[in-house]
């Protein structure tokens, strides 16, 4: 019997198998973001906060029910020869019809998905950047992001290649339209 030699890893290939073989502290989360690996603590009650005032919105005033997933990993496209991302946002939301949380593996593809949400916290600049053309790249329809540092809200939306074509940012106390699936003006009154 004769071994068959193996194709050397590529980097991004050793990269996305160290990443998978991580073990997190317990309430830690790893993503694996344009080709970084980036560790994050447990959230604050504030930031847990967020999600819960934007989580009861949806589900009160939504023209669509909607399934909610809190810290769900999503595998998205990546760009410049890294490996897929693999991101988890703060709340995913995707239409109750799809069922897409049951029974999905703990880091599921990005189909189907109409809501991401992010609230800054230890590296924002993530969520402003990296992490809003993760989303783009991965056609996720609608991008919110909560930013905590600036008292404000922004709506990515229309999703093209890298980007989000069109962004609202209005500052807290202002609703902010979100459109069809949702089609309500989420009150942002109470996140200051």
């Amino acid at each position: 019997m004769t071994a068959m030699a193996h194709e050397p890893l590529t980097q991004a290939e050793v990269l996305l198998e160290g990443f998978l073989a991580l073990d997190t502290p317990e309430g830690f989360r790893a993503e694996l973001i344009e080709g970084e690996i980036v560790v994050t603590p447990p959230p604050d009650g504030d930031h847990e906060d967020y999600i819960s005032l934007v989580l009861k919105q949806v589900l009160r005033k939504s023209s669509t029910d909607m399934d909610f997933s809190g810290n769900k990993g999503l595998k998205l496209r990546s760009g410049g020869g890294c490996p897929k991302n693999h991101a988890i946002p703060d709340g995913t939301f995707a239409p109750t019809g799809r069922r897409l949380f049951r029974g999905a593996d703990p880091w599921m593809p990005c189909e189907g998905v109409a809501l991401v949400v992010e609230v800054t916290s230890t590296k924002p600049q993530a969520d402003r950047e990296a992490k809003r053309r993760c989303y783009a790249r991965g056609g996720i329809p609608l991008y919110l992001l909560i930013d905590r540092d600036d008292s404000s809200v922004t709506l990515f939306s229309d999703p093209e290649n890298d980007d989000y074509r069109q962004r609202l940012t209005i500052p807290y106390g202002k609703p902010l339209p979100l459109p069809e699936p949702f089609a309500f003006d989420l009150e942002t009154g109470d996140f200051g």
